[in-house]
């Protein structure tokens, strides 16, 4: 086979229409052999003999897309220096574009002998037990298509699985359930469009692979947080089987969510990879440049473990920035995604030890003009000492509230807490991000994610339920801050249904009406559950895929109606903090807060751990700032009364100087209305046990 030598850059194998180059870098190998398969898996080594700034690089003319390929990387095995060459084992492209095949564990896989340990250098041959590359086909019609660049302020993110949303949708043709062409599905595309949410976030897509020691259990990595390749969409969710076909089946997902006005964010793992720690398998980085790639500890034989999974990836070394990098671009040049959610973020940061907010990996995102235009969003805290950070990521970064998630479960089921502690959360967390320049856009609003309880089981469940992981339950979060209204599990009791159905309102009302981002779970709109499995990474069956034959439309109705009402309100999304200062006080216009007597609330109310209840005055004719077209901001006024207490209360109405009259919007209890009947200023009303009601200006 013709071979010439080629070019460094770009890495990876990229088809030019002529030929294809192949480039992979490596600071410690002596020599590198591109290995070529054919449809009978027979393979041809071919040595790449151009070495340019450490990359080894060849031009092959005769290879076209579809070729199977992988690397055998010759060089040091000395685990005491971090070393870990053998070139007994057939490696991934951390660059390749599209991947086959998964891995079959067996002991080739691993780079040492499990009869010697794991500093004795394995031979056996791993090729016929891992996946292989595959040279893509760039080419592709976007047909004019381009990111949306949607508004923050606009944005309504829905995570959600690629194969749990569509593989039991009785709509979707079967052999498309489970698969990127599922949720790019006109069936997908509508239900998304009428639900209102503007995104869609995925869990992971990178290439993964299913963990030992659950293949072993009979179980599946079904979240997919355990990547071997950071630019290859998961083979698994594509419906076309062809050597390739998940990238162009991807790109035409995108391409129908975006002629919707979706936009598409991705759940990205790059803290770790599914390598493991010493005692894992090889399968691409650690047998290129173990050293380089991995944070080491001072005993060179072992792994920094920041995220929980055996290893972390080294941000302080260049090329580790540039895989990282060059896969964001990639996404978003060739993918068109539209923003990123970084798994354990914490880690990335990670320089040396403590968390630096200052870190390469920060600078990079900032400065990189085509990655700073999309949305970023962090997972702020991973598993280290000191990797809570919420509050703390620079200017330009969305993050997940978690301190949001904690304070409304805590505040709907009546712990004690602040009001201040909520109305702080409502208002968009002003106390962690006003002080670096952020706006409420830089709270991304969630009471339940993927990690956890779904919304259902969160009002039926006092504890996890994860029996089925086969961990003896001891696996999960064990404080859910959860409350399963009177008896754990499923019931025939209406009285208990009822109130759990109206806590799932209250939820969903607090979510949508709160200032920030806010973040739906695919299937809380439904009633969707797990079983009470509060970890379900590993559960790829009907405890984590969506029940379409059996949805609860009341809920599902209700959720539309608040989705579309938040679009429709602007006084909800507003672009700057109230006041520009504290979020609250007696001398405003733009907000107020009342306690049940109708009074504005007094400075020392607000420490009351008790109170669970207050009125909250908001003032649409009031929003300084104009739209992105520089347009005025108008809306309505609203009151709205919250009550958690487990009783219903009367309330007083502010006196006319704030309002007229008002008119009911809707409640948690007997839902949307469209009554025309005024309430007049400083009337007393009742608002029932555990309940939420919206009131908007009548006059």
């Amino acid at each position: 086979m013709k071979m010439w030598p080629g070019q460094p850059y770009p890495l990876g194998a990229v088809y030019d229409g002529s030929g294809t180059n192949f480039s992979i870098f490596s600071e410690v190998a002596e020599r590198v052999e591109l290995c070529l398969f054919d449809e009978e898996g027979n393979e041809q080594r071919i040595e790449l003999r151009e070495v340019t700034g450490m990359c080894w690089h060849g031009y092959f003319p005769e290879v076209e897309p579809g070729q199977l390929y992988g690397f055998r990387v010759h060089g040091p095995w000395n685990p005491e220096e971090g070393h870990r060459c053998n070139p007994s084992k057939l490696l991934v492209d951390p660059y390749a574009k599209a991947i086959v095949g998964e891995v079959r564990w067996d002991e080739a896989v691993f780079p040492y002998s499990f009869q010697d340990g794991p500093e004795v250098k394995s031979e056996s041959d791993s090729a016929p037990f891992v996946p292989r590359c595959v040279v893509h086909q760039p080419f592709f019609d976007w047909s004019g298509d381009r990111r949306l660049q949607l508004p923050l302020t606009q944005t309504i993110i829905y995570e959600t699985h690629v194969k749990g949303f569509s593989i039991r949708h009785p709509d979707i043709p079967s052999e498309l359930r489970g698969t990127y062409a599922g949720i790019g599905h006109p069936v997908s595309v509508e239900y998304f469009k009428q639900l209102g949410v503007t995104a869609v976030e995925l869990m992971p897509v990178h290439q993964f692979i299913h963990d030992k020691h659950l293949v072993d259990k009979g179980l599946r990595n079904y979240w997919g947080y355990n990547s071997v390749g950071y630019f290859a969409p998961h083979n698994e969710y594509a419906a076309d089987k062809r050597p390739g076909g998940a990238v162009a089946e991807f790109k035409q997902m995108v391409k129908a969510l975006h002629q919707a006005g979706i936009e598409v964010i991705l759940d990205v793992v790059y803290n770790h990879t599914a390598e493991g720690n010493h005692l894992g398998p090889m399968l691409y980085l650690k047998g290129i440049d173990n050293a380089y790639y991995y944070r080491l500890t001072e005993d060179k034989r072992y792994y920094m473990d920041y995220t929980g999974t055996g290893n972390s990836l080294n941000m302080r070394h260049p090329h580790v920035l540039q895989l990282i990098m060059d896969s964001l671009r990639y996404w978003i040049l060739e993918m068109h995604v539209d923003g990123f959610r970084f798994d354990l973020a914490s880690t990335l940061a990670r320089e040396l030890h403590d968390v630096d907010r200052l870190s390469a990996f920060f600078d990079i995102i900032q400065q990189d003009p085509v990655i700073n235009q999309v949305k970023i969003i962090a997972e702020p805290w991973d598993v280290g000492e000191g990797g809570y950070q919420v509050g703390n990521f620079p200017p330009g970064w969305s993050e997940w509230n978690g301190k949001y998630r904690d304070c409304v479960r805590d505040f709907w089921r009546s712990q004690e807490q602040s009001l201040g502690e909520f109305a702080y959360r409502f208002t968009g967390s002003s106390d962690l991000y006003e002080d670096t320049s952020r706006l409420p856009f830089a709270s991304v609003n969630f009471v339940t994610a993927h990690d956890g309880f779904t919304l259902n089981d969160l009002v039926s469940y006092n504890e996890k339920h994860n029996e089925a992981n086969g961990e003896d339950n001891n696996d999960g979060e064990s404080h859910n801050r959860s409350w399963n209204c009177g008896v754990e599990g499923p019931t025939d009791d209406p009285e208990i249904l009822t109130l759990r159905a109206r806590q799932k309102r209250n939820f969903l009302a607090t979510l949508f009406l709160s200032q920030g981002i806010p973040m739906l779970l695919g299937g809380d709109e439904t009633g969707r559950t797990q079983q009470g499995n509060n970890n379900s990474y590993c559960q790829d069956n009907e405890i984590s895929w969506y029940d379409w034959e059996n949805i609860d439309n009341d809920l599902l109705e209700f959720c539309r109606s608040l989705i579309h009402f938040r679009h429709e309100h602007p006084v909800f999304r507003r672009r700057r903090w109230f006041q520009g200062r504290a979020i609250h006080g007696s001398e405003v216009k733009d907000i107020s807060w009342f306690n049940l007597e109708g009074e504005v609330m007094a400075e020392e109310h607000w420490g009351e751990g008790f109170a669970k209840s207050l009125g909250i005055f908001l003032n649409g004719e009031y929003i300084p700032n104009p739209n992105p077209r520089g347009d005025p901001v108008a809306d309505d006024k609203f009151f709205i009364i919250i009550n958690a207490h487990h009783e219903p209360l009367e309330c007083t109405l502010p006196g006319s100087e704030w309002v007229q009259k008002w008119r009911k919007v809707f409640d948690t209890v007997t839902g949307w209305t469209d009554e025309e009947e005024a309430i007049g200023a400083g009337d007393t009303i009742e608002i029932g046990a555990r309940s939420l009601l919206v009131l908007s200006d009548a006059s």
